[in-house]
């Protein structure tokens, strides 16, 4: 039978192990989370379920086209007007000083 220190120690490496993942899903940054399911998937874990975990996208280095970065953009629509709404004709001037 395991002892009760064992099992405090169990318990206690759940939870750093889980504030650790929920710090990876909160604070780092998307590629650096893209990069860590790479890593998984390759290692044999279902890239899926960790892009879920990790709340990323899953990884283009595999090419499984889930990101869309591949994909074309469409094709603007004939029915609306030919100039462009005013927003696309923003533009924001900065002026340097010195």
């Amino acid at each position: 039978m395991m002892g009760a220190q064992a099992i405090q120690q169990v318990v206690v490496a759940v939870i750093v192990v889980a504030a650790l993942l929920h710090f990876c899903s909160k604070y780092l940054p998307a590629a650096w989370r893209q990069q860590i399911v790479y890593f998984l998937t390759r290692r044999g874990f279902d890239q899926a379920k960790m892009a879920a975990l990790l709340k990323t996208k899953s990884s283009c280095g595999d090419g499984c086209s889930s990101c869309g970065s591949c994909d074309t953009p469409a094709a603007p629509d004939a029915s609306s007007s030919s100039s462009p709404s005013p927003s696309a004709k923003r533009v924001i001037t900065l002026h340097a000083r010195r």
